[in-house]
């Protein structure tokens, strides 16, 4: 069992165990001695970054790898450049969607690919091995990686000559790349959350919050709009009538577009979706929660798109993991190419209400293990008649996540309230 990774790395609140200095440069050199090669590494903009950054650096430089620095760059761009610079692997230190004093590391093996259980699992045993100097370390500063990554993204721009667009960065690591990037595609760009401080990532903004996005694309008549979460990862749009258009909109869309038959989304995956894909013949699968596993099953069942409600999709004739830069190009083009807005896919896909409780706790895993719990969500089934419960310990935070759908919303938010009195008194 591992004990720091989570589902997407390790992460954690700055200062407090695992993600402390003295942490990470054990993380690093434990990393680079079971990676074995050069790795690309990348951060987004919160103030700790540069501390843990250098940290990390200094224990993959005493293991002896050799490490090129691409400064602030969404963790997509750093899984791409692992790729396009042959390296043996690529880092990344941020905490995606969660608040400033949060941080994290994850790794990513050749060519890119998130590493599996197992991988993550040996990394955690190298942290036992005693320190010991390798010579031949060596760092090197790679401030064209975020050129070379736009080129790659540019390549599967639409023209959006015409188009006009709300984009949110969220003060985070797309806030340079995502205005340039829309522009250079010929758009029109109001452009907001591109001014960070290292303590205001995803505040008030970004895919987490994307109502600010949402509301300033029907305030100033723009066509659509789109927010990136705090590591470029997420893509969440709203129409031109400011309404929130998720992962689940992207995927039925794309499935639609393009004809496919076979997607794969997750647990969280709204019941809506599944039953209108499976009305057009489209087979759907629910992986695990967590963009990775929704790669594995994709990759088992032979499904060319797959995705999360948060916003993390991922095209596997394009990419192997999720990219909401490239997200938000694909469905600009999806739209062009069959001649559509997104308000008509807002209005063809029928969601079911759905409702997330989080539930903070001191021990997540002792709650989701609990003997009660099975019959708890048992009760809260029969309540809905015909909806749908799932309960699970948070990968990046102390919490358990309640989420609750049916046909009825104010039931839904009834039962998702009820059920979460009830996990927390389970402690």
């Amino acid at each position: 069992m591992r004990r720091f990774f989570g589902t997407d790395g390790v992460r954690g609140r700055v200062g407090e165990a695992p993600m402390t200095p003295e942490f990470v440069l054990a993380l690093g050199r434990a990393a680079a001695l079971e990676l074995k090669g050069p790795v690309v590494l990348g951060r987004d903009t919160r103030a700790s970054g540069p501390m843990l950054e250098a940290a990390l650096v200094a224990g993959m430089l005493e293991a002896g790898a050799e490490v090129l620095a691409l400064g602030v760059l969404p963790t997509p761009g750093v899984a791409y450049l692992a790729g396009s610079y042959g390296a043996r692997a690529g880092a990344v230190i941020s905490a995606s969607h969660n608040p400033y004093h949060d941080n994290g590391v994850k790794f990513f093996g050749e060519g890119g690919k998130k590493l599996p259980d197992e991988a993550e699992a040996r990394i955690e045993a190298a942290l036992e091995r005693p320190s010991a100097y390798r010579e031949g370390g060596r760092l090197r500063d790679a401030p064209e990686g975020e050129a070379r990554y736009l080129e790659h993204l540019l390549a599967h721009a639409p023209d959006l000559t015409g188009v006009r667009l709300v984009v949110d960065a969220a003060h985070g690591a797309t806030y340079r790349i995502a205005p340039e990037l829309f522009s250079r595609a010929g758009a029109e760009v109001f452009a907001i959350g591109t001014s960070p401080d290292g303590r205001n990532i995803n505040r008030g903004l970004g895919a987490t919050r994307p109502e600010t996005m949402a509301r300033l694309v029907a305030e100033l008549g723009y066509d659509l709009g789109v927010a990136f979460d705090g590591d470029g990862d997420r893509a969440i749009f709203a129409d031109r009538q400011g309404r929130i258009a998720t992962g689940d909109h992207v995927l039925y869309l794309h499935a639609r577009v393009v004809g496919l038959g076979k997607v794969v989304g997750t647990a969280m995956s709204n019941l809506g979706l599944e039953h209108a894909l499976r009305r057009e013949g489209v087979a759907f699968y629910r992986a695990p929660v967590g963009d990775r596993y929704v790669a594995e099953w994709m990759e088992r069942e032979g499904a060319p798109l797959g995705g999360e409600p948060s916003g993390h999709v991922i095209f596997a004739d394009r990419f192997h993991t999720g990219d909401g830069l490239l997200t938000a190009l694909l469905t600009l083009a999806a739209l062009k190419e069959s001649g559509t807005d997104l308000a008509d896919w807002v209005d063809a896909l029928v969601l079911y209400p759905q409702v997330i409780e989080n539930v903070p706790v001191r021990d997540k895993d002792r709650v989701v293990a609990h003997p009660r719990l099975a019959e708890l969500v048992r009760e809260a089934e029969a309540r809905l008649a015909g909806g749908r419960v799932n309960v699970r310990p948070s990968g990046t935070e102390p919490v358990v996540r309640v989420m609750v759908e049916g046909p009825e919303e104010a039931l839904v938010r009834e039962v998702a309230r009820a059920l979460a009195r009830a996990l927390a008194a389970l402690e």
